[in-house]
């Protein structure tokens, strides 16, 4: 079943041909209303059958928005009644309530009589049909930063109580450059089951290439539809059709039923068979086996871009999901939870230094801080070293939180004793971040300095036993 778009670029846009707007860059869109609202609209993104959707400016919030809004020609009759019950039960609904960095926002549910609207964040870029097609696929490790990306933020929606039932590459958003994989969103919460909501719901919902087998049957579903479906779109990423094709949808659905998907390392060169053999698991006729939850999920399909399976490509140096996993098994992160976490992989200055580099030097002004993922440093005061920290430990943070100038010199050089991978924050980064994130970094430095103090307190008081 065909969802209508909330984002489309302007080569899919119809406009009337032969119009030429004054700026030159869009064709002049005649129905293009000059407000919704308080919005003022910039020019038509798409349409579908009951919806469009415009670029338009918060005048207030000086940002751009996406407006989705029901079409007026349906008012009245049965298809947009059915519409509207599902546009404000499911997508308005969320209006405020699901804020990850890989799902589209919902600012706001406009009620109106005649054309309800929402007001959602506005991601420019391509869908990810774009990347489908088998003379523009992606690099293995781009499309591994996808499916880490989408799984995390599926396993957050889940956490909401919360299944998609619509993952499909038209519902999922990517910025990408020829360095990489800049943003993934998904989109298009219309489908949207929600276990703690007491309303009656829809089932039977999705895109038929991208449903589970117990979505197709209207079964009560769990998680694990959602994983199917994006197990689905992976596929279709890799190997540039989906798992499934038939021209006819009842041998499509006989396909979904019965028939298992073929081999991707039949399809293109350089799939590791373990890359296949999990996005197989996740294809599973039956629920129960396919990975047991979303972060088992992410987490095998992370470790494909981080074990050497894949061919080399000239994309990121280090990936957001190693980060982000590496951030995990850190002491000092352990109570941030993945929203906060993600907000660190991409506000902080990631360095890797060799043996000897000296990360402060005494006497150097304290303008950072630096938190250790990988190797080890050396603490040299007057010449000798007087301590040695490793992972999830951090330096710095004394004279970074010192309340005056004159304190705010390093009182130690501190040297690089085997390679390191360092996360630097400056006054300036952390300012950007949210008092959420602020709030988490303040508790672990508490947390660093309790365990210091009581480190010196056992020195002093049983000196033989640290010896």
């Amino acid at each position: 079943m065909p969802a209508d778009p909330v984002f489309a670029t302007a080569a899919t846009t119809p406009f009337a041909p032969g119009l030429v707007s004054l700026d030159r860059r869009w064709p002049v869109d005649p129905g293009l209303p000059q407000r919704i609202g308080k919005y003022r609209v910039i020019r038509r993104l798409g349409e579908g059958a009951t919806s469009e959707v415009f670029l338009a400016e918060d005048e207030f919030g000086q940002r751009q928005v996406a407006i989705k809004r029901v079409r007026e020609a349906n008012v009245g009759d049965r298809l947009d009644q059915h519409h509207r019950e599902r546009f404000f039960a499911a997508e308005a609904d969320l209006a405020g309530k699901l804020q990850h960095p890989n799902v589209v926002r919902i600012f706001d549910a406009v009620a109106d009589p005649h054309q309800p609207y929402l007001v959602m964040e506005y991601v420019p870029g391509d869908t990810l049909q774009r990347y489908c097609r088998s003379d523009a696929l992606l690099p293995l490790d781009q499309i591994v930063e996808i499916g880490f990306k989408c799984a995390m933020a599926l396993g957050y929606v889940a956490r909401h109580g919360l299944i998609h039932r619509d993952v499909k590459p038209a519902n999922i958003l990517a910025t990408i450059r020829p360095d990489g994989v800049r943003d993934i969103k998904i989109t298009d919460f219309g489908s949207v089951f929600d276990h703690r909501s007491e309303r009656t719901q829809v089932f039977r919902v999705g895109s038929l290439a991208y449903m589970s087998p117990e979505q197709l049957d209207g079964c009560t579903l769990d998680a694990r539809a959602d994983m199917y479906s994006l197990a689905a779109v992976l596929y279709h990423l890799v190997a540039g059709r989906p798992p499934f094709d038939a021209s006819h949808q009842v041998a499509l659905m006989h396909q979904v039923y019965h028939a298992e998907p073929p081999s991707l390392m039949s399809q293109r060169g350089g799939v590791p068979q373990r890359m296949d053999a999990l996005l197989r698991q996740a294809l599973a006729k039956q629920p129960g086996d396919r990975p047991v939850g979303w972060d088992s999920f992410a987490l095998a399909w992370s470790e494909l871009a981080t074990s050497g399976e894949l061919p080399p490509s000239r994309t990121q140096v280090i990936l957001d999901s190693e980060r982000f996993n590496l951030l995990r098994s850190l002491a000092f992160f352990e109570r941030f939870g993945d929203v906060e976490l993600w907000e660190v992989v991409h506000r902080a200055q990631w360095l890797r230094l060799g043996h000897g580099a000296a990360i402060y030097r005494r006497g150097d002004p304290g303008r950072s801080f630096h938190i250790i993922a990988r190797g080890w440093v050396d603490i040299h005061r007057d010449g000798q070293c007087v301590a040695q920290l490793g992972p999830g430990t951090s330096v710095g943070e004394m004279a970074y939180l010192a309340p005056s100038p004159d304190l705010r010199l390093h009182s130690a050089d501190v040297i690089v004793a085997a390679p390191a991978t360092t996360i630097a924050f400056t006054p300036e980064a952390v300012g950007r971040l949210s008092p959420a994130t602020r709030q988490l970094f303040d508790s672990a430095f508490i947390a660093v300095l309790v365990r210091r103090l009581h480190a010196a307190h056992e020195a002093l008081a049983h000196p033989r036993r640290i010896l």
